[in-house]
């Protein structure tokens, strides 16, 4: 028989895919992880990593204990949460991951709303480059822009966006405004940097005209809405950040068109909580409430 805390030290590592990492987040030295999992992968008789380059990745055995520990470790959170109560407080710490222009000009000017109805839930916003994986329980809930293929996951749509080219009446004023998408390419365009650009769903340039690529360059959607604000180009925007700013003009509405969806995706075990009700109840509404999005409620 192995130690089933062994279990929980192999998820720590199989998720950071380094010692480090894990031994910070289970506040045990990494001396003791490398002893541990050793003890486990004696216990199982199996490798359970391969080393290289300061990583271990997941040896075929390691794939298939990583189900089943995923499996004990949510029946062990559901039944501490079913005998301690926790599933009925509106109590506990939440954290969501978002993209950045949906945590900034959707969720931010909200917040004081959401402490106001629940002041025991403590919401942490995490909107790092990519989204955290609640399947990896990197995170509890994520909005995402494309719904995941895989994982133990509650799924649904909160709403449709869409997004058009905007730009300054300065820079209009300059250079001249576009007629038709063609006409971009002899502008400045402002747009993301192509080799960080962590879902696919934002790579917007091609949709507008085949071949279009940005000048001005940034990771941050708010970096972009402010050069653009400033009469550095022309750039695609979410309307939810573009029509908010009284000083930046729509180019070809009717020509041009883009447009995306928010996925909401929280840990399958852990939607019944009613803290997480209570989260995902509040995204909806922050949703429903903006010009540009249409009501596309319910499970897709």
């Amino acid at each position: 028989m192995f130690d089933w805390d062994d279990l929980r030290v192999f998820l720590a590592v199989a998720r950071a895919r380094k010692v480090a990492p894990a031994a910070r987040a289970l506040g045990i030295d990494a001396t003791t992880i490398a002893r541990r999992i050793a003890r486990l992968e004696k216990a199982l008789d199996a490798d359970l990593f391969e080393v290289g380059a300061g990583d271990r990745s997941l040896t075929s055995r390691g794939q298939e204990l990583l189900g089943h520990a995923e499996a004990a470790e949510s029946a062990a959170l559901a039944a501490v949460e079913q005998m301690s109560g926790q599933e009925r407080k509106l109590s506990g710490q939440v954290r969501l991951s978002v993209a950045e222009g949906f945590g900034t000009w959707v969720l931010a000017p909200g917040m004081g709303d959401f402490n106001r109805r629940h002041p025991g839930i403590r919401l942490d916003l995490i909107t790092a480059s990519g989204f955290l994986n609640p399947s990896k329980r990197e995170a509890d809930m994520a909005v995402m822009l494309a719904r995941p293929q895989r994982g133990r996951l509650t799924v649904r749509r909160l709403g449709d966006y869409r997004l058009h080219l905007y730009a300054s009446p300065a820079y209009l004023e300059r250079v001249g405004r576009p007629g038709k998408p063609a006409d971009l390419r002899d502008c400045t365009l402002v747009g993301y940097v192509p080799e960080f650009i962590f879902s696919p769903e934002l790579d917007y340039l091609d949709e507008v005209e085949a071949g279009l690529e940005a000048n001005l360059r940034s990771t941050s959607i708010t970096m972009q809405q402010r050069m653009i604000a400033e009469g550095a180009g022309i750039g695609v925007l979410p309307d939810f950040i573009g029509r908010r700013d009284p000083g930046l003009m729509p180019l070809m509405a009717d020509r041009v068109e883009i447009t995306r969806s928010f996925w909401l995706v929280m840990q399958d075990d852990m939607r019944r909580l009613a803290r997480i009700g209570a989260v995902a109840d509040w995204l909806q509404d922050r949703v429903d409430i903006l010009s540009g999005f249409r009501d596309v409620r319910g499970a897709a």
